[in-house]
């Protein structure tokens, strides 16, 4: 059974960093392309990065461009993504999703999604 969890979220004050973790599971191979998606409270959900099977990376959001780094560990089979200089409005759930045609886009449907990680910045 393919499966992916994330972990890492939680309270972080303005200006902190923190490191999402999407572990992958039940995936034949590492041919797949993961994206990490945010759905803001009252917003809907927005791809922020993806990373293909060949470390090909689109980061897609310009409010998170340069502050958030996606990478992929094949070996541990987990993306992460460090969420460096938080600020209030990155608040909400992150997500990360497979493709498995591995297309290397954020824009494509995903296969399959984690359950998601609460992220809440504030003071």
């Amino acid at each position: 059974q393919l499966q992916l969890v994330e972990s890492g979220g939680g309270l972080v004050q303005p200006g902190g960093s923190l490191r999402l973790s999407c572990a992958a599971s039940g995936f034949t191979s590492d041919d797949y392309t993961i994206a990490w998606f945010r759905q803001a409270p009252g917003k809907e959900r927005e791809a922020l990065s993806c990373i293909s099977s060949s470390d090909q990376i689109i980061d897609y959001a310009d409010s998170t461009r340069g502050r958030f780094t996606i990478s992929r560990d094949n070996d541990r089979k987990k993306v992460y993504l460090q969420m460096d200089n938080v600020q209030v409005e990155d608040t909400g759930v992150y997500y990360c999703a497979a493709d498995t045609l591995d297309l290397g886009r954020p824009d494509v449907e995903f296969d399959y999604w984690g359950q998601g990680t609460q992220v809440t910045v504030s003071s």
